[in-house]
């Protein structure tokens, strides 16, 4: 059962599940998704022991979706918040392509809140400017369900959207979902979002995960993060795309308790 908080100046929605003195693990959403785009996660991290953190980012699901302009280090805030508000001191912060632009921040401007960084098929530059112009667009004349088709074709290979009807439709539901309001705010931050020279100062142990057939967060774009955090280390997920945390969820699981499991 998911709860609400107020920290940063908006309500944020979050949900924890497994055992309440386990490490904790939080969980970061991607844009036009919610927490329960982590559900094939939480059995096998619950499992192996760890406290999972779930939460709406800023302008999604049940978090508040107040006018912009966002930012990334807003976002970043938000989190740092939600963990002050929650009482916790010190998470392993996950986070899948808008949530890996945070999990960048939080380690670089909240060092002390983080214990480690697993960055999912996420960026540190999103160009060009004009995609996301036109993608505001789009929202502001027809609403999210009119980015949905492009939004699954990125998110999923073809054979996945072929032989999983079921799962596409539940994902399709969750977009079409989303605020457009939040939206053109989040798609905003993205697109004046620039954090490559930064990248240096994440000091985090650092695992590197992205979907090899990913054509929105490229494995080019995760080999410039693994090259440029010190130490970090890269998995490429065979057969998957955008969202491999649900494409391909044993082959992600595995790849993040493998992780998480050393730290």
């Amino acid at each position: 059962m998911s709860s609400k908080i107020t920290a940063n100046g908006i309500s944020i929605n979050y949900r924890f599940d497994g055992p309440e003195d386990g490490p904790v693990v939080m969980l970061s959403n991607s844009l036009l998704s919610n927490l329960t785009m982590w559900d094939d996660q939480i059995a096998p991290l619950t499992a192996a022991g760890f406290r999972v953190l779930r939460y709406d980012q800023r302008g999604h699901g049940l978090t508040d979706a107040p006018e912009g302009p966002y930012s990334i280090r807003m976002f970043a805030e938000d989190v740092a918040g939600l963990l002050d508000a929650l009482g916790l001191a010190k998470v392993h912060f996950v986070g899948l392509s808008m949530g890996g632009f945070v999990a960048q921040l939080m380690a670089i401007h909240h060092p002390e809140k983080i214990a480690s960084l697993t960055l999912c098929d996420t960026a540190c530059l999103m160009p060009p400017v004009s995609l996301w112009a036109d993608r505001i667009a789009t929202a502001q004349a027809g609403g999210v369900a009119a980015l949905a088709d492009g939004t699954l074709q990125r998110w999923f290979t073809a054979p996945f959207h072929t032989s999983q009807p079921a799962e596409i439709a539940r994902v399709r539901a969750m977009i079409e979902g989303s605020n457009v309001q939040g939206y053109v705010g989040c798609a905003g931050a993205i697109r004046d979002m620039d954090q490559c020279a930064l990248l240096g100062q994440i000091k985090k142990p650092t695992r590197v995960i992205v979907g090899e057939h990913d054509p929105a967060c490229p494995v080019s774009a995760a080999e410039m993060l693994h090259q440029g955090i010190a130490g970090s280390d890269l998995v490429i997920l065979r057969d998957a795309a955008h969202l491999p945390n649900i494409e391909q969820k044993e082959a992600f699981n595995a790849a993040l308790l493998g992780f998480l499991t050393q730290q």
